[in-house]
């Protein structure tokens, strides 16, 4: 064996040391699933909207999302609906919901795009 054959099993050995660290974190919930950080961590979410006033809001819907699993995927999905402009997004993880408010008329091919864009699925969309 020569040693790049031991350099490519030291590789494999060690990705798969952590894929089995952080698949048993999940299992046992002391991990999320999609980010592998430690439960509790401040999921990553990108600044809240300025404008959080929902009087400002004229327009609104609540979007069932499907595929969120963690307060990471939660925050994903809130930062991904801010993201389009003029929106203001609160996720409920446990519903599996977001209630989206906008300043213009939602765009459903955009609400739609965002959330698969983060690696989720708009599967309904009510008024």
């Amino acid at each position: 064996m020569g040693v790049t054959d031991v350099a490519v099993i030291v590789v494999v050995l060690a990705v798969a040391a952590v894929a089995a660290w952080r698949f048993v974190g999940s299992v046992r919930g002391t991990r999320d699933c999609c980010s592998g950080a430690a439960k509790g961590d401040a999921p990553a979410r990108a600044p809240r909207p300025a404008d959080t006033n929902p009087a400002h809001y004229p327009y609104a819907a609540t979007l069932e999302v499907g595929g969120m699993t963690c307060e990471h995927c939660a925050a994903r999905v809130a930062t991904a609906l801010d993201e389009l402009g003029g929106t203001w997004a609160e996720v409920d993880l446990a519903a599996g919901t977001a209630r989206l408010r906008s300043k213009a008329p939602i765009d459903e091919a955009a609400v739609r795009g965002a959330v698969e864009a983060a690696g989720y699925e708009l599967r309904g969309v009510s008024r």
